[in-house]
């Protein structure tokens, strides 16, 4: 029986070192680039990583636009949002155009010429293609006080001399949807951010006292949002937009409006700031600002706080559009916001009625910039939830 032959030993790999001074404290050097990013501050990082969600980037831009929009709504919008034209109840949409019989003439409408149809008694308009009526800009047109404390008349645009502009049709008594639209955003956009900032502040509040103290004061606190959160919301809200008495000034109703929102969104950010505050209060910088005399309020804004932005940033861009939804269902269903004063559910109102909507499908406009900011914010939540924890 022969033995196997041993195998071979492999020649030893060559060993390389170096002879320069051995520097513990030297730093390796980085590149251009390496270097900006190190040396970067955190807001900076915050906006290249933003910058990399393009869903988040337009949605933010088209929140800008429309709070630019409502902010200026007496200059963008062509009448007042009071503004009645009985010639023209309910009428539809009058198309901008720039070329009649081939020749560009700049932007224009056709007028409308209406006409009364005695076989179902309903106002119908014809378009007189002859007659075509150029857009007035930078005009003067219906006065208003922007907001409330500057009077003036000029307008972006305006009707054309003895013509009329309605962009989106008008509504039941002659007043332009368009220039509604813009005024009743101002309403049901702020409301959100009034609503949001009222929750906000309660939910850190009592979230941070549950969270930072525990025990029988957690119990507490705790108890107390399961009971709100046990609550029916809809019908709740119904009940406290019913018992505002009608003889409340518009501002006071609005007001009003945005408390009882408020009041019934900050349970779950409650919860949110609880729970992340009862993991982080043992941390060994929280011990160490105690150690130095540091009062509770003070840690929990301070310390505590921006630990969990990104969630904070979160939670906000989900409020904001909830409770504008509120606002509109409340608005909708006649409890909220009454006339004269004017949002998106006011004028949703008027489309309750299905045989209105079926004659009269431009009544439901409204919804559009409802769709959009709530899409929008969603949308720019998620990309502001992504950038405000760089790190990651």
């Amino acid at each position: 029986m022969t033995m196997p032959s041993p195998s071979p030993v492999p020649e030893p790999l060559p060993h390389r070192w170096s002879t320069a001074p051995f520097e513990p404290y030297a730093v390796e050097k980085m590149s251009p680039e390496q270097e900006r990013v190190y040396l970067a501050p955190q807001w900076k990082l915050m906006w290249w990583k933003f910058r990399k969600h393009k869903l988040a980037v337009i949605s933010g831009v088209v929140i800008l636009l429309m709070y630019l929009s409502v902010a200026f709504a007496e200059f963008l919008a062509p009448y007042h949002y009071t503004t009645r034209n009985t010639d023209f109840i309910r009428a539809p949409r009058q198309e901008v155009r720039l070329f009649h019989e081939g020749s560009f003439i700049g932007p224009f409408v056709y007028p409308y010429v209406q006409r009364l149809n005695m076989e179902n008694l309903k106002r119908e308009y014809d378009v007189d293609t002859t007659r075509p009526q150029k857009i007035r800009f930078f005009c003067r047109g219906d006065g208003y006080e922007f907001w409330g404390l500057i009077p003036g008349n000029l307008h972006l645009f305006c009707p054309p001399e003895g013509g009329t502009l309605y962009l989106l049709g008008t509504d039941r008594l002659g007043r332009d949807m368009f220039s509604r639209i813009l005024y009743g955003g101002r309403i049901s956009l702020t409301i959100g951010l009034l609503g949001v900032s009222v929750s906000f502040v309660l939910g850190i509040i009592i979230g941070g006292i549950a969270g930072y103290y525990g025990g029988k004061v957690d119990l507490i606190v705790q108890r107390v949002i399961e009971i709100v959160q046990s609550l029916p919301h809809i019908p709740l809200w119904l009940a406290l937009g019913a018992i505002m008495p009608p003889s409340w000034s518009p501002l006071l109703v609005y007001f009003g409006i945005t408390v009882i929102l408020g009041l019934m969104d900050w349970t779950g950010l409650a919860r949110a700031v609880r729970s992340k505050l009862l993991a982080l209060r043992e941390e060994d910088y929280v011990v160490a600002a105690q150690l130095m005399g540091a009062k509770p309020a003070r840690i929990i804004g301070l310390h505590l706080v921006p630990g969990f932005m990104s969630h904070l940033i979160a939670a906000a861009t989900i409020t904001i559009p909830k409770t504008i939804l509120g606002e509109t269902a409340l608005s909708f269903l006649g409890l909220g916001l009454r006339p004269p004063i004017t949002s998106w559910g006011v004028m949703l109102n008027e489309a309750q009625n299905i045989n209105v909507v079926a004659l009269y499908p431009w009544l439901l406009y409204p919804c559009v910039p409802v769709i959009v900011i709530i899409l929008a914010f969603n949308f720019l939540g998620d990309g502001l939830r992504d950038a405000a924890d760089p790190y990651r």
